[in-house]
């Protein structure tokens, strides 16, 4: 296993060195589930997914875990300005964003845990936290001790004098403004439908005490990457890590962070008024499009986002689809067995295990499809059947094989659009036929430069005319 991961903790690329050998356990903190899914929010959920199906085809097994986290403050609010019970709030939202992850194409991770399923492990975690000297309880809250724990701001390098207050709880309430809640006590406001009995009476959990618990009960006290969002490394992981680590526990040996999806420099959030929503979103383009957009810019990179990127990568997936539905019409289709078995050209493994750089990866399936193309016109049948086979297996370690049974017939839109514009390109074709045989050159050289000025490329051979959009410079 040759895979660098640049490590968010130490700043610096790894070597992959799996805690079980053979196994890799990932944990990506998945949905708050309080409104629906934008884009930014399917960030993460595709790089995650394209590093799970690169450490599959390398030979390794995955267990990914991704949680819900379906209760916390905004909920509640939320749910009670539109008169509903919290739950079926957030029910709603869960299966919003589950439609967004399959509908991109993003794999369904091992287990899916909710914060509210495993009250158990949370209490036995804060418990374990306030015998080892780490947390405190008043008023029936708990609160991590942040000065307890020397190492507290490691992974995002900051000292306790760089933090500002925790905003969960009023200051007055904590030791120290920067203490954050592990435990609420229900206040008067709340349905007592959303507080568990604890040792320090009705409450619910803080935010990042059920992320910890739950990557314990999945994964066990040591496992090999934690990943997210850019926006979540404080406090977020930073208090996953110091009350993991406080309770005795090895937790994730490797942080991956995916940046943000921006509009005009911004972060995509529904604070800022700027998010897309992934319905409104898959209504106007094909989804594997939106997925190439999510995937083709460095999962460390920020991704901005617009009508042009959507347009960019509607346009590139239809000439990778286009050049996989040719050249299987010349030389027939691999089964999904030669598909997963074909070995990777060097070029593209040496980018994924650089910590999958799929900017070059897709560089290379380019240059593949390029030359796929141009043996289809030398009539070279063994090199397109080579070029097709290493294409269709590149774009399946992305998740983005356009043969594939997530795709194959994943978009009637796109397909019904396709087939219209087939249909006005045959009849240019046909006009251009007649143009010749009446050797009315004119026309026909006028037919095909339009439809060349349009992003068509007309191909003769002794089989007919075929066309294709053309390729990229």
């Amino acid at each position: 296993m040759t895979l660098r991961l640049f490590d968010t903790a130490t700043r610096e690329e790894r070597d992959l060195v799996p805690v079980v050998p053979g196994h890799v356990g990932i944990y990506l903190c998945g949905p708050t589930v309080q409104s629906s899914p934008h884009v930014g929010h399917l960030r993460s959920a595709v790089a995650m997914d394209v590093l799970q199906r690169w450490l599959e085809r390398s030979g390794l097994t995955v267990t990914l875990v991704r949680n819900v986290t379906d209760i916390d403050d905004k909920t509640l609010v939320k749910a009670a300005e539109a008169g509903t019970d919290w739950w079926a709030w957030a029910l709603r939202y869960e299966r919003e964003f589950q439609a967004g992850y399959t509908a991109v194409g993003v794999l369904p991770p091992a287990a899916e845990p909710r914060a509210t399923s495993h009250i158990p492990e949370i209490l036995a975690l804060i418990s374990r936290l306030i015998e080892r000297g780490h947390a405190y309880e008043k008023d029936g809250s708990v609160y991590f001790d942040v000065h307890s724990f020397a190492d507290y701001g490691s992974l995002t390098n900051q000292g306790l004098d760089d933090l500002t207050a925790a905003p969960d709880a009023p200051p007055e309430d904590k030791r120290d403004p920067r203490d954050f809640a592990l435990w609420k006590a229900r206040k008067p406001t709340e349905p007592e439908t959303a507080s568990w009995d604890s040792p320090w009476g009705p409450g619910r959990p803080g935010w990042h005490i059920e992320c910890s618990a739950m990557a314990r009960r999945f994964l066990g006290d040591t496992f090999d990457i934690h990943g997210g969002g850019l926006d979540l490394r404080f406090p977020h992981h930073e208090n996953e890590q110091a009350q993991s680590h406080a309770a005795g526990y090895g937790f994730a040996q490797v942080w991956m962070h995916a940046a943000w999806v921006t509009q005009s420099g911004a972060k995509m959030s529904k604070s800022l008024g700027n998010g897309l929503l992934v319905s409104e979103v898959l209504a106007r383009y094909p989804a594997p499009a939106l997925r190439l957009a999510l995937a083709q810019v460095h999962y460390r990179s920020m991704l901005e986002y617009s009508d042009a990127t959507m347009d960019d990568a509607a346009a590139t997936w239809a000439r990778l689809a286009g050049f996989v539905k040719r050249a299987t019409e010349r030389v027939g289709a691999p089964t999904p067995e030669q598909v997963r078995a074909a070995a990777l050209p060097v070029p593209f493994v040496e980018a994924m295990d650089d910590d999958l750089a799929v900017p070059r990866a897709l560089a290379h399936v380019h240059e593949t499809v390029r030359a796929g193309n141009a043996a289809a016109t030398a009539g070279d049948t063994d090199a397109l059947a080579s070029a097709l086979l290493d294409v269709r297996a590149m774009l399946d370690t992305l998740g983005l094989d356009p043969a594939s049974a997530t795709w194959a017939a994943s978009d009637s839109a796109a397909s019904a659009a396709m087939g219209a514009l087939d249909t006005l390109v045959r009849a240019d074709i046909a006009a251009r036929a007649t143009a010749r045989a009446t050797k009315d050159w004119a026309t026909a050289d006028a037919i095909r430069d339009r439809l060349a000025s349009a992003g068509i490329v007309l191909e003769d051979s002794a089989e007919g005319v075929r066309w294709s959009l053309a390729e990229e410079n």
